[in-house]
């Protein structure tokens, strides 16, 4: 006799899944603030789903550091020290190096093209000061390297890392402007190239750069912290 499965089972399993990507997105693309606190009942409110999902979801959230248990019923977006930040932008630096290389190494006519694509969207983001789709493919392409570089293992630590992130990137993507797209234009012609040292260099360039200006963001914040007390 074959077993039986539970299609209402697998529904749920996948509305999980469903739930998790969403606030996943959500906070990469920094809609939720530093600090930020978030409720159970709102965020399912919000998704149109009942709160398990969601609860589910958000103890993902804080296994990820992506998010921090205050107390029971209070659930709140981390405020970074720049001392983590330096620690994140360290291994950025090895690991997104290490994406950049391997995709100058591997990428195909259909991979340039790509990234090609990518860069010329989001300047025209930039050029609209469309802020939220400039940050949405500056996303993109970091993570399109690790596909193009065929390391799906890279790219789930990326993904970690980008939780923690996002809302800093999405704070400083702005005042950044031209910074936070530049350096891709030297990227792509280094992939363009198949020139490995170019491309870790492009891509090192441009995390350094966007975290001098994330760093003198939490600097703000935290005199700012300090002054209110």
């Amino acid at each position: 006799m074959q077993p039986s499965f539970s299609l209402e089972a697998l529904e749920k399993e996948n509305l999980g899944e469903t739930v998790y990507g969403r606030l996943a997105e959500a906070l990469m693309k920094g809609r939720f603030a530093p600090d930020a606190r978030l409720t159970i009942r709102e965020l399912a409110q919000s998704l149109g789903t009942s709160v398990t999902p969601v609860r589910d979801a958000i103890l993902r959230l804080i296994q990820d550091e992506a998010l921090v248990q205050k107390s029971a019923r209070e659930v709140r977006v981390p405020v970074m020290t720049p001392e983590r930040y330096r620690e994140i932008r360290l291994i950025r630096l090895k690991l997104e190096g290490l994406a950049a290389r391997e995709t100058a190494l591997r990428a195909g006519v259909d991979d340039i093209r790509r990234l090609g694509d990518l860069v010329a969207r989001n300047e025209k983001a930039i050029a609209r000061k469309d802020w939220a789709e400039a940050l949405e493919l500056n996303q993109t392409f970091h993570f399109a390297l690790a596909d193009i570089a065929g390391l799906p293992l890279l790219r789930g630590i990326l993904h970690r890392l980008w939780l923690q992130m996002g809302p800093l990137i999405a704070e400083a993507y702005e005042p950044g402007g031209r910074v936070m797209i530049d350096h891709h234009h030297a990227l792509l012609r280094a992939v363009e190239a198949h020139d490995a040292d170019a491309a870790e260099r492009a891509i090192a360039s441009d995390i350094g750069d966007a975290a001098d200006i994330i760093l003198e963001r939490l600097a703000t914040r935290l005199d700012t912290a300090g002054a209110r007390h």
